[in-house]
């Protein structure tokens, strides 16, 4: 079970035992596996993009030889991974 999507999806939600999630009252809550497998973190963009950047020391020599052959190879590699892992619209 995706803990953080009930944790969402279900605020009275505050605590999960074996797959079961229970209210404060320790009343057990009945949630719908459909739309927890559905959910998608709002974060899982920057995770996404943190793993496609390349390394800072790939970076830095990026900005090193823009700086001095005039060209835009970091940017164009950052803006590659923002355009790839788009941020949700709030």
């Amino acid at each position: 079970m995706n803990h953080e999507a009930v944790y969402s999806l279900y605020p009275n939600v505050v605590s999960i035992l074996d797959d079961t999630a229970y209210d404060s009252d320790g009343n057990e809550v009945t949630v719908d596996m459909t739309q927890v497998n559905a959910w998608v973190s709002p974060e899982q963009y920057a995770r996404d993009r943190q793993a496609e950047y390349p390394s800072i020391e790939d970076q830095l020599d990026m900005q090193y030889w823009d700086a001095v052959n005039g060209t835009t190879t970091w940017k164009d590699a950052i803006a590659q991974v923002k355009a790839d892992n788009p941020k949700p619209q709030e």
